[in-house]
């Protein structure tokens, strides 16, 4: 609300009470010569003012320079009715997608022409040089209040339309990762009102709710969907097209115990969530672990640079252990030309079978990965060969091979995590 504070001291106010009349009387004049002359210098005001946002900008003038006239000369109390335009205006100026500093310029040009006329009048009833001075602090004084209520309106308006928008966007992320997909049309509308551009491809990260301490929430980009207190905390993160190349936004997610799933197309955003949980299950089991700085993961890549827990590096993994059961007759199956060997020696034979697959290389580069004797493995592997026969030199035989031993391996670790 405007001060209630007398804009000038007695001595000027009695000097000034007797110009009342004239300055009343030329009010509705100045209030037009301001109109005018923001329109024709601020571009953003050159339009006709008509509708809802015309009738605002005159409401401000007219009453601006009605309420400063009744504080100057009756030492009247700040009207509500100002605070209620002057905030209106300043949540116009989020409406039209500007900033203040428009709505300030005018304010700026409306002291300007304000002044020049209550200086001519001034000077022609030949009042004091010191009521002219206190005369030009109050008008600039008064100006600023009204910088300060349209202010108070902006952000008002702004916490308005943010909380509009993060609404629109939470119920967009929740319909992205529903289980039933939602009509395209339906997605780009919500999509347009969220103000939110429906990528072609996005990817689901899981990550831990941030709790009571606002700053434990990530730092996040303005294109990343987030909900992180819902049943399952998620963000979504656009997959950005750019020079034919893509990528996700640098969303700053480490420490956060986050998994980012595998990016998808837009109608596929519930399985990214799906296999996104389902790795973050098997990391609290110890099964898999973020990719140390430089590690390959297993596709061969090696750009891990932080503890975030990607799906894109654990496919292989996803897909072994989607279905435990089907995942345990593979390795089983695997495994099976061993069963002539006691515990040790399977496990001994299998561990060589699948580091020969994985190397393809002579058995000092094996033995250099087992922390064995090359001759061992010639050995095992002439044990192997008796076995296995063939199948070792099959290359579609070899795959199932692999993925048999590795699908034992990650079973024995999820095996060895539970209670």
């Amino acid at each position: 609300m405007l001060s209630d504070a007398a804009l000038v001291g007695p001595s000027a106010r009695e000097e000034l009470a007797r110009m009342a009349p004239v300055f009343r009387e030329q009010a509705g004049n100045v209030a037009e010569r301001i109109i005018e002359q923001i329109q024709y210098t601020i571009p953003e005001y050159q339009r006709p003012l008509e509708g809802v946002f015309g009738q605002a900008v005159r409401d401000g003038v007219e009453q601006g320079v009605v309420d400063f006239l009744d504080r100057l000369l009756g030492n009247a109390p700040g009207d509500d009715r100002t605070d209620a335009v002057f905030r209106r205006l300043g949540g116009f100026e989020v409406a039209e997608g500007r900033g203040l500093e428009v709505l300030h310029s005018a304010f700026r040009l409306a002291v300007r022409v304000g002044w020049k006329r209550l200086a001519e009048i001034g000077l022609a009833a030949g009042l004091q040089t010191e009521t002219m001075c206190e005369l030009a602090a109050a008008l600039f004084a008064y100006v600023d209040e009204l910088s300060d209520l349209s202010h108070e309106g902006y952000t008002a308006a702004q916490r308005r339309v943010a909380g509009a928008l993060e609404r629109r966007r939470k119920r967009l992320l929740e319909l992205l990762v529903a289980d039933t997909p939602a009509p395209r049309d339906l997605l780009e509308e919500l999509a347009s009102a969220a103000a939110w551009p429906l990528p072609r491809r996005l990817a689901v990260a899981v990550v831990d709710p941030p709790g009571d301490d606002p700053a434990a929430y990530p730092d996040l980009p303005g294109d990343v969907l987030v909900d992180l207190e819902g049943d399952v905390p998620c963000v979504v993160l656009p997959w950005r097209e750019a020079g034919g190349e893509g990528g996700l936004p640098a969303a700053d997610l480490r420490g956060r115990n986050a998994v980012v799933g595998p990016p998808v197309p837009v109608e596929e955003a519930a399985h990214s969530l799906r296999w996104a949980r389902h790795l973050a299950e098997l990391r609290v089991a110890g099964v898999v672990a973020p990719a140390a700085p430089g590690a390959a993961a297993e596709d061969g890549t090696g750009d891990a640079d932080d503890d975030v827990l990607r799906a894109d590096d654990h496919l292989l993994t996803l897909w072994l252990l989607s279905d435990p059961p089907l995942a345990r007759l593979l390795s089983e199956k695997a495994v099976a030309p061993l069963a002539g060997f006691n515990v040790r020696q399977r496990e001994r034979l299998a561990e060589t079978l699948l580091a020969w697959i994985q190397r393809r290389g002579s058995a000092p580069d094996i033995a250099a990965q087992l922390n064995i004797h090359p001759q061992t493995v010639r050995y095992r592997m002439h044990q192997l060969e008796e076995r296995y026969g063939g199948r070792l030199h099959d290359p579609d035989k070899r795959v199932w091979l692999a993925a048999g031993l590795l699908a034992r391996n990650l079973l024995r670790k999820q095996d060895a995590a539970r209670p």
